[in-house]
């Protein structure tokens, strides 16, 4: 008698912390795969690896290309192997710059749209998914890479690399050279897009290869190469007008403190020469994002890097200071960036 009365307390307990039986956190990896897992010996194999020993639930990757190398069907295969089940959706194969996208999930993906966008760069895909009842609908992007327009405070030409007679440090100069881009256009479009949209979450995570407004403010315009520099960068500025927000800046909002440094991430198995484009300068920079919008399921509970914690700066491996937390890799590390693991928490009973 007095079993079945403990066994009934422990049940009862075991409900009351389970929230209904419904997902308590939803983790989210964003990553660039560099080159489709191409220029890193074994990077495929050790992509994989990553992301089943991550425990993560949904993972957003660009520079896939879709094709004859990564896709998400080889990546469900191969995951398969390791004994995890998951469901896959890739972007478009039509050459569109920007559709280099893929997305796994160990969730259901109920509906998975492309041609979104018209934009080169363009926010081309959309996938949701049902978590456990709660509707997520998730933007993999992989935004235009040229104008890299945080090179010029650092004296390099963000169209052809070369190095510069001097700094450029107006903002208005920078700012004009990025709009000279597709980023703030892809943005645009697909806050268009989204506005007619719900989900009890809504993510867009991906390579941007712009940096954030919250990154470049009077905290940070003596640091890292900007020269004075503060620059209200068109995408997240757009995006937090919408009412988007940045989950690794909401979790931590000090960027002299945590300055979440995605690029260009060291990687031991490369030459250092093969992952700098300003080699005399500290072109380190946060353009890997996940940001999110909630009608109030869910809320940010923890973001971390996942990579080495080493950069390249001004020719020379370095090692990131800060407080940034990172999930050091197994073995090989298969690209240039580090990625960001972020981790929400359901906020609402569904």
């Amino acid at each position: 008698m007095y079993r079945n009365i403990i066994v009934f307390l422990l049940v009862v307990l075991s409900c009351l912390g389970c929230n209904d039986g419904k997902i308590r956190e939803l983790r989210i990896l964003q990553l660039n795969i560099w080159c489709d897992a191409t220029v890193v010996p074994g990077a495929f194999e050790a992509l994989v690896d990553e992301i089943a020993r991550l425990d993560v639930h949904i993972v957003a990757l660009c520079e896939v290309n879709n094709r004859d190398g990564v896709t998400s069907e080889r990546l469900v295969e191969a995951l398969k192997r390791r004994g995890q089940t998951w469901h896959g959706a890739s972007g478009r194969c039509d050459g569109i710059q920007g559709t280099d996208v893929c997305v796994l999930s160990k969730y259901p993906i109920e509906e998975i749209t492309t041609g979104l966008s018209t934009v080169m760069g363009g926010v081309d895909m959309k996938v949701r998914i049902d978590v456990e009842g709660y509707d997520v609908l998730l933007y993999p992007a992989h935004l235009d890479y040229t104008h890299y327009a945080c090179y010029l405070p650092r004296g390099y030409d963000g169209i052809t690399w070369q190095r510069l007679s001097d700094s450029e440090t107006e903002p208005a100069t920078v700012l004009k050279m990025n709009r000279e881009s597709t980023r703030d256009e892809a943005i645009a479009v697909f806050l268009e897009e989204v506005s007619c949209e719900q989900a009890d979450l809504i993510l867009l995570a991906g390579d941007f290869n712009e940096p954030s407004h919250l990154d470049w403010n009077e905290a940070t315009r003596e640091k890292w190469d900007h020269n004075g520099c503060v620059v209200p960068w068109d995408c997240s500025m757009q995006l937090y007008e919408a009412g988007f927000r940045d989950a690794y800046r909401v979790i931590h909002p000090d960027p002299t403190m945590y300055p979440g440094f995605t690029y260009p991430s060291d990687n031991p198995e490369k030459e250092i020469k093969d992952l700098t484009w300003a080699p005399e300068a500290d072109e380190r920079e946060r353009i890997d994002f996940v940001y999110y919008m909630s009608d109030g399921a869910f809320a940010p509970k923890d973001a971390v890097l996942v990579g080495p914690s080493s950069s390249i700066v001004r020719n020379e491996r370095v090692q990131d200071a800060g407080n940034d937390t990172f999930i050091e890799p197994l073995g090989v590390w298969p690209t240039d960036h580090k990625g960001v693991l972020v981790t929400f928490k359901s906020v609402r009973k569904n």
